[in-house]
């Protein structure tokens, strides 16, 4: 039998739906295509696409390939097509005699596939956008927050590297005793890196400090620091979502620490919930609002 409908200020919330003709999310995903990235991507996707049901959702490639049919299209071909697109239907719509209001939002919401701000990929994705023909907005990256938190604290669980719930009395006999909260953006994904380590090192209960992967030298710094406040088994967390980091840094970042890391976010269920409220917030949409 079908649960009967909660009525009152404490029923559920209603699921949120794109509305009619909202923009397309565009999830830009920068790094070398590669088959891993792009599966990576549709699971973000699909994750968003359960969130926010009717949503258009499409991926572009920072490094992709102009043209139809191209197996990783670039973010600025996928942008066109969502404008072209667009007018299309509006001319459909005029010819059959329909009134079609002036377009008053973006074509498209691009959200940057980053955990964290990176200046030189960012500057790329908004040149990307400028060489497309649509109009479109650049929602900001997906963190700091608090379910990156979660993510991390789940990866190094996963590793074997801290314990899966500070509640639960047991030990891991690998857990580490210092996080190295290892980002890619230089100093300014640094320092929003730090935000996310301080509401991860609540749930460890150890400390976390934030480095740089691609600044000579960070990690090693950061390592000698933990290590000079007492901690003795480090662990590597990897504020990343994968496509971002150069291959080989995290393996560089390892040694240079001289300890074990835990995997990079990857397809984690929160970045598709992140995703969608980036796109969100930059059309003023509210999700999950109970229904009137």
């Amino acid at each position: 039998m079908p649960r009967p409908r909660q009525t009152g200020r404490h029923r559920r919330p209603e699921p949120a739906v794109a509305p009619e003709g909202a923009p397309a999310l565009v999830l830009a995903v920068p790094g070398a295509p590669s088959a891993a990235s792009r599966s990576l991507a549709e699971e973000i996707i699909s994750i968003g696409r359960s969130e926010l049901p009717g949503l258009d959702a499409r991926i572009g490639f920072l490094e992709g390939e102009d043209g139809e049919g191209s197996e990783f299209p670039s973010l600025s071909g996928v942008l066109t097509a969502v404008a072209d697109e667009r007018n299309v239907r509006a001319e459909f719509a005029r010819a059959a005699g329909h009134e079609v209001p002036a377009p008053t939002g973006p074509d498209a919401v691009v959200v940057p596939l980053l955990a964290g701000p990176d200046a030189d990929l960012l500057r790329r994705m908004r040149q990307a956008l400028m060489d497309s023909s649509a109009a479109a907005e650049l929602a900001d990256v997906l963190g700091p927050h608090p379910l990156l938190a979660e993510g991390l604290h789940v990866r190094l669980s996963e590793a074997g590297l801290a314990r899966a719930d500070r509640a639960r009395l047991f030990t891991v006999a690998t857990a580490a005793d210092g996080i190295i909260l290892a980002t890619t953006g230089g100093e300014e994904a640094v320092q929003a890196a730090g935000i996310t380590g301080m509401l991860l090192a609540a749930r460890l209960a150890v400390p976390v400090m934030a480095a740089a992967l691609d600044q000579e030298g960070s990690v090693a710094a950061v390592a000698a620091e933990l290590r000079g406040a007492g901690a003795v088994q480090l662990a590597l967390a990897p504020y990343l979502i994968g496509p971002e980091a150069a291959e080989g840094l995290l393996d560089t970042a390892c040694k240079e620490a001289d300890c074990a890391t835990a995997e990079v976010l990857g397809a984690y269920p929160a970045l598709g919930k992140l995703a969608v409220a980036q796109y969100s917030a930059a059309l003023g949409l509210q999700l999950g609002a109970p229904a009137q």
